[in-house]
């Protein structure tokens, strides 16, 4: 038997009202943490930027962390999105990954405070919310699975590969880097060079005989920049 489509109805002005407002807390916060820091990021300063009163903030989340706890999940739905849309374009899968992970970078750019209270909050965070903030980074690594399956389809990858595995460590690293910049104050170029490096590492043991063969073929809009193999960070070649 053939189950009918549910009845969607239009929002009604309520609902989209409290939607908006939700929408507007999150960008504040973000905006906030990552002009301040977490800490100094009041929930007052809030409201005040997103224009709503402080009792609109308690009416959408229970508290700072809840706020800040959504805050981090549309980072990564952000991200998540334009990593989809580098996906689209087809490229080998070392510059797939490459670019996806170097958009993320640069959406972050500027905004260390931010990074900075995402690795603090996740330390500090309960059990429960991190789970829930945690569900965004579990749907980029599925997504990076993907991709890596799609590389053993077009035959750059070989069948032995675990896709699982090298997602998760190929996410591991891109969050590492951060501290680079966070602490070190590494550009945005030097964290690229680093993460290609990383990829390769990563992907080596599993590239098939014929790679650079098909990457050969792939229109000069796909395929992107050449990245020099290997490519040492400057300050790993000042010996630091």
């Amino acid at each position: 038997m053939v189950q009918d489509a549910p009845i969607r109805f239009p929002l009604t002005r309520r609902s989209l009202a409290k939607q908006q407002t939700r929408r507007r807390l999150i960008a504040a916060a973000k905006a906030l943490v990552a002009e301040r820091g977490y800490e100094a990021a009041t929930l007052r300063d809030v409201a005040a930027m997103a224009q709503v009163s402080t009792g609109a903030v308690f009416a959408n989340f229970a508290d700072k962390a809840d706020l800040f706890n959504q805050v981090i999940i549309e980072d990564h739905a952000d991200l998540l999105m334009q990593m989809r849309r580098i996906e689209a374009a087809q490229a080998p899968t070392h510059e797939a990954l490459l670019e996806m992970f170097a958009a993320g970078y640069a959406l972050h750019s500027g905004q260390m405070s931010f990074v900075q209270a995402q690795m603090g909050f996740s330390w500090s965070n309960s059990g429960a919310m991190e789970q829930h903030s945690r569900a965004g980074v579990r749907m980029i690594v599925s997504f990076l699975v993907e991709v890596l399956r799609k590389g053993v389809q077009a035959g750059e990858l070989a069948a032995s590969i675990d896709a699982v595995l090298i997602a998760e460590m190929a996410w591991d690293c891109y969050v590492a880097n951060y501290r680079r910049a966070v602490f070190d104050g590494w550009a945005l170029d030097t964290l690229r060079a680093l993460m290609s490096n990383q990829i390769d590492i990563l992907l080596d043991g599993y590239r098939t005989c014929d790679l650079r063969a098909r990457q050969l073929n792939w229109p000069t809009s796909a395929r992107g920049a050449e990245t020099p193999p290997r490519a040492r960070p400057a300050w790993m070649a000042a010996g630091q």
